[in-house]
């Protein structure tokens, strides 16, 4: 399968369930639960229905801290991703699955064993993000601790993954296990292993994140990369570079597919989908949120700042523990003095400031206009598609579902039908390679 119809780029698509994050708008009276699973089945349904490519869990491992007390946010809760999406296997049939597990506090011989098994469960439509953690505080809720430095997370997840991939391979062709050996830095294992060659080959490969580090594993080991950037610029620039990186690697650009996280507001007219938009920022950034996030910036108590006045004028505190759980957005002092510099240029309040710099990348307008935007990113290498963060939960899809995916397939831009059974025809990667 091409990822190109009589010469244009098709547009992949996927759906997050919005979970526990600052996405969903929480006093939305349309807001469900997070952790029925007839809310998971809802948003599955959608997507598969618009013939989306995957449906994607986040994880949480930990419940995060603000000040020493649970996350608002957290006390919803957090179900374990790959046990739901063996449950929607049952009740879908050709979307994608995605579990994001972290290779910082798993086993190789167990994970493999799990996503083959979600492989085999779902007919091949099995997908991991891999994300990854050097986080002392998460991993107190395991017996390794915090063991692992920064430096070497990524390192041991590019182990990880080829370790799995390893177990995945090592079944004979038509036949039965053979013996499989990995001695490695991180990983000492032999035996086993215990699920026949899944009907994919391997489960997809996805994995989060923008940094160089991040840019180096994806074009090194993964089938997806779930990036953000918030301009047609900013995304080209991203493309490129990742997608430049995979020759060194022997692999060719559509063996790689870059999907932003994205959001989406919708309205009849371009005014009412702006005010729609506004309206919803607001709902997601409160003012006492606004003071969290800056907190989570400065590290330091701002509950005295009034969040309609100026940002604070102190510097970060770069070793607070005042956040846990959550990770520090970048550079304190450097994301600080760019906050200041947009509140400056803007006269924008520490509220106003919060909520111009935490917005992900958004398409907000009619349908059409929507469409028309998220064409345009693919057909000028910004993207291969996206992945839909909507802002309710479950029924947030579906008015996208509705009202633009059927303008994307008059613009021949997107399929109308699924032409494979498994999530790599979907994204129009081959099967690996057999090795060993």
């Amino acid at each position: 399968m091409t990822s190109r119809t009589q010469g244009k780029k098709q547009i992949h698509l996927a759906a997050h369930f919005p979970g526990v994050n600052n996405t969903t708008v929480w006093a939305d009276p349309r807001s469900g639960s997070q952790i029925e699973f007839s809310s998971f089945v809802h948003l599955a349904r959608t997507a598969e229905r618009g013939l989306f490519d995957f449906f994607f869990l986040a994880e949480g491992l930990r419940l995060r801290e603000h000040k020493g007390r649970i996350h608002d946010l957290d006390v919803v809760g957090r179900p374990e991703s790959i046990t739901v999406l063996n449950a929607l296997a049952a009740v879908t049939d050709r979307l994608g699955l995605a579990a994001t597990v972290n290779a910082t506090f798993n086993e190789p011989y167990d994970l493999a064993r799990r996503l083959a098994s979600l492989d085999h469960l779902s007919g091949g439509r099995a997908a991991w993000n891999v994300v990854t953690s050097s986080d002392a505080f998460t991993g107190e809720n395991f017996r390794r601790g915090g063991f692992l430095d920064h430096a070497d997370r990524y390192t041991r997840a590019a182990e990880f993954v080829a370790t799995a991939r390893e177990l995945w391979d090592s079944w004979a062709p038509g036949g039965g296990p053979r013996p499989f050996a990995h001695r490695g830095q991180h990983f000492d294992i032999a035996g086993e292993f215990g699920v026949p060659r899944s009907p994919q080959g391997h489960p997809v490969v996805i994995q989060a994140g923008d940094s160089a580090e991040g840019r180096g594993f994806a074009a090194a080991a993964a089938d997806v990369i779930f990036t953000r950037h918030g301009t047609l610029e900013a995304g080209r620039e991203f493309y490129a570079d990742v997608k430049g990186r995979l020759a060194a690697h022997g692999r060719r650009p559509e063996d790689l597919k870059i999907m932003p996280g994205a959001t989406f507001v919708l309205g009849d007219t371009a005014a009412e989908a702006q005010e729609r938009a506004i309206e919803i920022r607001r709902q997601q950034v409160s003012p006492q949120n606004a003071i969290l996030a800056a907190e989570q910036v400065w590290g330091v108590d701002l509950s005295a700042y009034d969040p309609d006045g100026p940002l604070p004028d102190i510097d970060p505190d770069p070793d607070s523990k005042l956040v846990q759980g959550r990770v520090r957005v970048g550079d304190p002092f450097a994301v600080a003095e760019k906050w200041r510099a947009l509140s400056r240029a803007k006269g924008l309040s520490l509220h106003q400031t919060v909520i111009e710099t935490t917005a992900r990348q958004s398409f907000i307008g009619t349908p059409a206009a929507v469409a028309e935007q998220l064409d345009t990113f693919v057909q000028q290498d910004a993207a291969d598609g996206f992945i839909l963060i909507p802002h309710l939960t479950p029924g947030g899809l579906d008015e996208f579902v509705e009202r633009v995916v059927p303008l994307l397939q008059e613009r021949g831009a997107f399929r109308t039908e699924y032409q494979g059974a498994t999530l790599r025809s979907h994204l129009g990667l081959p099967e690996p390679e057999r090795k060993g």
